[in-house]
């Protein structure tokens, strides 16, 4: 359940490779504050969904509920109004994806993983450490998956959710305005609604534990983009008169983030950086 594989014969034909080796992520992990209680999964009715274990030949593309945007490693459900904003790397790649709603910012990223799971437990405990170090309020709280990390810091309130796979763990982070990201919140409620419906497609490439699985954009998404640049560039030397059509991505951000065109799921179905760092710089992670 919850994407992760089910039959030891799908175990046995997978190549290894080095960041398989089984783990005990549970032993010894140093976190007294983090009970086995916290990794207690309930019943989820979906996903996240391991691509591979979903019918072969299927559009990945269509989701339970509307249109997932298909970023290379991860197949993420976009929900009803919300928008699109690109964090790029100083190499002009793209980092993440963030779908912006109009109760907060939700971030979903895929990380290579052993086939063990338990992951998801040592990263928790890593940001909860981090974001204590950075003077936020950190709780520990139980969600669908198991474990969440809420803290509360001056620019927004910030939840972790990250559900084990088979070689993949995927991080959802959602940052929301003060009060605004509780667990029974409309933010929250639509953070867990996506990861049900989101689609993992981890390769089989030999990433080291940890390691930010690549993030690819729609090719219509990377044009649109590229153009978007490369008019910034020339309206910054002046070679170029202002453009104000509605349709074109705002000017980059803070680190990097453009915002992409207006994209909105239908109303009815039919159809990065890696660990390194202290949490609050990974907010847009």
């Amino acid at each position: 359940m919850f994407g992760r594989r089910k039959k030891k014969e799908a175990e046995d034909d997978r190549p290894g490779f080095f960041e398989d080796a089984e783990t005990d992520a549970a032993a010894g992990d140093g976190y007294a504050d983090y009970e086995d209680d916290y990794d207690a999964v309930t019943e989820v009715d979906g996903g996240p969904y391991d691509a591979d274990d979903l019918e072969s030949g299927a559009d990945l593309t269509v989701g339970e509920v509307g249109t997932r945007l298909d970023l290379g490693s991860v197949l993420v459900p976009m929900p009803q109004g919300a928008q699109l904003q690109v964090e790029m790397a100083p190499d002009g790649s793209p980092q993440a994806v963030h779908l912006v709603t109009q109760h907060g910012r939700i971030t979903v990223a895929a990380y290579a993983a052993p086939k063990s799971p338990g992951q998801w437990r040592e990263v928790a405990g890593d940001l909860a450490e981090s974001l204590r170090n950075d003077n936020a309020t950190v709780s520990v709280e139980s969600g669908p998956w198991g474990r969440e990390v809420f803290a509360v810091t001056p620019n927004a309130d910030l939840r972790f959710i990250g559900v084990d796979g088979y070689r993949w763990m995927v991080r959802c982070v959602v940052a929301g305005p003060s009060g605004g990201n509780t667990a029974d919140s409309e933010l929250v409620a639509t953070a867990r609604a996506i990861l049900r419906d989101t689609v993992v497609k981890r390769g089989n490439e030999p990433n080291p534990v940890r390691t930010p699985l690549p993030v690819v954009l729609p090719e219509a998404l990377a044009q649109q983009l590229a153009a978007a640049h490369q008019q910034q560039l020339a309206q910054q030397q002046g070679a170029a008169p202002q453009q104000s059509a509605p349709q074109q991505p705002a000017p980059a951000g803070p680190q990097g983030e453009q915002q992409a065109p207006p994209t909105e799921a239908p109303a009815q179905p039919q159809q990065r950086r890696g660990e390194s760092g202290s949490a609050m710089q990974q907010l847009g992670r």
